[in-house]
């Protein structure tokens, strides 16, 4: 199957190596991987090797409403960025580009079925400037 690729991006105030290991240790994600006020991670794991496993789980705040976010990395070369496949077999990569002291960080994922391309981009990029946001502030 293909799928259409969507590209996000944020420049984040930090050097590469800061910018990393906030996107990729999961003290850090479940800070930052929601989209509104009104959700939380409250669980994250994230075994950063080829065959590894990466998962996030979502929630409502106040409410039953959740879903598992879920992948196996089929890249990942240190500082500089990764491809995961989720179980839906859509890809996921994200890099990780520093010039000047600052980090661009860029996900390029397959989009789903289910939701408008322009709801799915504005999803994303939310999540993605939440990262920014607790990344500069920490």
């Amino acid at each position: 199957m293909t799928f259409r690729k969507i590209t996000i991006k944020a420049i984040i105030l930090t050097d590469k190596k800061k910018a990393w290991d906030y996107y990729t240790l999961p003290e850090h994600i479940v800070n930052w991987n929601f989209a509104s006020d009104e959700w939380h991670c409250p669980r994250a794991s994230n075994e950063l090797i080829v065959g590894g496993k990466y998962y996030t789980r979502m929630e409502a705040k106040f409410g039953e409403i959740g879903f598992d976010f879920e992948g196996t990395y089929t890249e990942v070369l240190p500082d500089e960025g990764f491809t995961f496949k989720l179980s839906d077999e859509r890809e996921v990569s994200v890099s990780f580009t520093e010039e000047e002291g600052q980090t661009q960080v860029q996900v390029i994922f397959d989009a789903e079925t289910e939701n408008p391309i322009k709801l799915q981009t504005q999803g994303w990029q939310t999540i993605l400037n939440q990262y920014k946001k607790y990344t500069e502030a920490n």
